[in-house]
């Protein structure tokens, strides 16, 4: 099972089938629920982590309130920086939906990077990837709040939806305190926005996930 998972993680796809036996023997893998924290911010990152099914959040507390600073779905690295570095994790990471992510040994994963180039190259540009998102989301929070919401929903329909004619839909099931989290507001707001637009069938609320009909609508909100 854990040798399956390992196909779906996007740094490991260069392995032979030798090494990827041997790694996934040496891998933990772990199965969390929704809502399940994952590790928590500020303790020290001892492994690599990745989601192989479901999708993360990574979550940093602040004075005002929570943040979510991004959304890890199946394939990625999650705390892989704080775990790069030795530093400890900059937020906490809590399972979306039922999860399954295997979390590699540092030593077996810096022997593989040594003997594969292209692991190291793939990590970087997905830290810069991440910083660059992270700098966005940051001049993202500046504006109006119904702009900040409409920008979380486009980031999340480009990042983890699916397209469908001149809509797409989103199958995160993400809480309205989860898309508060995302865009710097209070629950009450993204409820009393989330509300109007599905009265306006912008966006349509689903059991598990948005459907946006039109991907159009939602950006003039923006401008």
């Amino acid at each position: 099972m854990t040798l399956a998972l390992l196909e779906r993680i996007v740094l490991f796809r260069c392995l032979n089938p030798a090494e990827a036996r041997g790694l996934s023997q040496a891998c933990r893998l772990q199965v969390y629920g929704r809502g399940d924290t994952i590790f928590v911010e500020g303790s020290r990152a001892t492994e690599m982590s990745f989601v192989a099914l479901g999708a993360v959040k990574v979550v940093k507390a602040t004075p005002v309130r929570n943040v979510i600073l991004r959304i890890v779905g199946a394939g990625s690295p999650v705390g892989i920086v704080a775990a790069w570095e030795g530093r400890p994790y900059p937020g906490s990471a809590v399972a979306l939906e039922p999860s399954t992510l295997v979390h590699v040994p540092e030593r077996e994963f810096f022997a593989l990077s040594d003997r594969h180039p292209e692991i190291l190259r793939q990590l970087l540009r997905i830290m810069m990837d991440r910083q660059v998102e992270l700098g966005q989301r940051v001049s993202e929070m500046t504006g109006p709040v119904e702009v900040r919401v409409a920008q979380v929903l486009l980031d999340l329909a480009g990042s983890s939806g699916r397209a469908e004619g001149p809509g797409a839909t989103i199958p995160l099931p993400l809480t309205r305190q989860d898309v508060a989290d995302l865009a710097g507001t209070t629950v009450e707001t993204a409820i009393r926005i989330m509300s109007r637009w599905g009265k306006e069938e912008l966006v349509f609320t689903e059991g598990d996930g948005f459907v946006i009909p039109d991907l159009e609508k939602l950006r003039q909100l923006i401008g």
